[in-house]
């Protein structure tokens, strides 16, 4: 791991939800990373991660609720799958204007939706959706483990139909929870996350997890750990 890696992402106190509507959407020259105000959004070898992510949230059809933008790794993946509409919530001007030029060259239907997450979502109708793929890049320190939490409690379980499918990841606090606390993926997973899901309303016998190896570059701040976990979360 460089020096560089191992420092933490998020400085106490640090909050960048002000500025990141408007902060620059820098993608490097080979489309291999996106930072914005400096943090690591996303990088082009989490690939096959969010590939797994993508089947997930798709392998429903119907309508699919993505949450995040980034790179349209996962986005692009979803569009590959019988679905009828994708719609897609991003706040960051630069990535927006990204995802309305992509979604004019896509098979199925595209729905975007500008703006935090946080002003968005509780617009959207109860029961509305067959899978939906969660992920956001934290904004603050406060929120660098927990942001994830307060999409699955509020509106999650609400927003799928009966018998749709939710995943997310937040790889920016697995990857420093995997650091150092856990050695162990899955325990990981089960003791910071499955409580939360629970009392969203989720039942433990449909909640599963599937592990993948796939190795990070040595210079990847956020993410150190030779393991992904993909969640499959079934409404009942």
């Amino acid at each position: 791991m460089s020096a560089r890696a191992a420092e933490p992402i998020f400085a106490e106190g640090e909050d960048c939800r002000a500025a990141w509507r408007e902060a620059a959407a820098a993608y490097d020259a080979p489309d291999a990373h996106l930072e914005i105000l400096g943090k690591p959004v996303m990088e082009r070898w989490e690939t096959p991660y969010m590939h797994s992510l993508a089947t997930v949230a798709a392998s429903r059809g119907g309508r699919v609720l993505e949450v995040g933008f980034g790179m349209a790794i996962a986005a692009t993946k979803v569009q590959q799958f019988d679905i009828q509409e994708h719609w897609i919530v991003e706040c960051n001007e630069g990535v927006f204007r990204r995802l309305e030029e992509w979604a004019r060259a896509q098979p199925h239907k595209v729905v975007p939706l500008k703006g935090l997450w946080e002003d968005v979502v509780p617009t959207l109708p109860d029961g509305h959706f067959s899978g939906i793929l969660y992920d956001t890049y934290p904004l603050s320190e406060e929120s660098w483990h927990t942001h994830q939490f307060s999409f699955i409690k509020d509106h999650a379980f609400r927003l799928l139909q009966p018998g749709g499918v939710l995943t997310y990841c937040n790889l920016t606090s697995w990857g420093e929870l995997l650091k150092g606390k856990y050695s162990d993926i899955e325990k990981m997973f089960e003791e910071t996350q499955v409580g939360h899901l629970l009392d969203a309303g989720f039942k433990r016998e449909n909640i599963s997890t599937r592990v993948m190896e796939l190795v990070p570059p040595r210079d990847c701040r956020y993410y150190s750990f030779p393991k992904m976990i993909t969640p499959t979360v079934v409404k009942h």
